[in-house]
């Protein structure tokens, strides 16, 4: 049985469950809200981020790459999807583009947005909470832009992100996408071939647990679960 300790709208751990799914091991999930910092938690995870990994037998795994690699390294041989290529030189494209969302989107756009909207909410004032700062989120989708451009540019080269089939780097492109989403923060129309590639990802059976969800008091955006948006 593997348990995963998650927020719903966290882009880190949305990657991962769209991961699990893929791989036919969908996890028990749990709601961690990290700015609580349970004691329970931090012995899982000092770090008090969410995703965390729990398999029987096995120590807490954390962070989004550390829990891909070691469900690589378990299950990905047996897996009805490969994730990820077998040549070394194509694996490091593979990384290389989940750095780029799981790093650089996250810090630039959707790792902002949803601290502003979501996260603050629920924050102590004297420990960073309170009202969004509307000139982080003016930024932040500002700087969407450029990358829903950069994946319409790779997938204009390319059938998927990273190649000729669906990688870790599309899912983890597309937890991040999908958590703007939610929030209504991500212009669609700035790129016609960025947007028929979340389309496609979208639809995928792994999908659907993250479109049935919704926060309680957070409505989602009125395409969020919308196949044909």
């Amino acid at each position: 049985m593997l348990t995963l300790f998650h927020y719903p709208l966290c882009p880190h751990s949305r990657f991962v469950r769209l991961a699990l799914e893929e791989l036919g091991a969908s996890p028990r999930l749990v709601e961690e809200r990290t700015w609580e910092r349970r004691e329970e938690f931090l012995r899982l995870n000092p770090a008090d981020t969410t995703p965390v990994l729990i398999e029987e037998g096995a120590p807490p795994v954390p962070g989004a790459a550390v829990i891909v690699e070691y469900l690589e390294e378990t299950r990905g041989n047996a897996a009805p999807a490969h994730l990820m290529p077998q040549q070394p030189t194509d694996r490091v494209e593979v990384r290389r583009l989940m750095s780029w969302f799981n790093d650089k989107f996250f810090a630039e756009a959707s790792g902002a947005l949803v601290n502003e909207r979501v996260y603050k909410r629920f924050i102590p004032s004297d420990s960073g909470g309170g009202a969004p700062d509307t000139e982080v989120m003016r930024a932040a989708r500002s700087n969407i832009k450029y990358h829903l451009r950069y994946i319409g540019w790779l997938v204009r080269k390319r059938d998927w992100l990273a190649g000729t089939s669906l990688t870790y780097a599309d899912l983890a492109a597309a937890a991040h996408l999908s958590a703007v989403d939610y929030l209504g923060d991500v212009p669609w129309a700035e790129d016609e071939s960025c947007k028929a590639w979340y389309a496609r990802i979208k639809s995928r059976p792994s999908f659907r647990p993250l479109l049935r969800e919704t926060l309680p008091g957070l409505t989602p955006a009125a395409n969020y679960a919308d196949l044909d948006f």
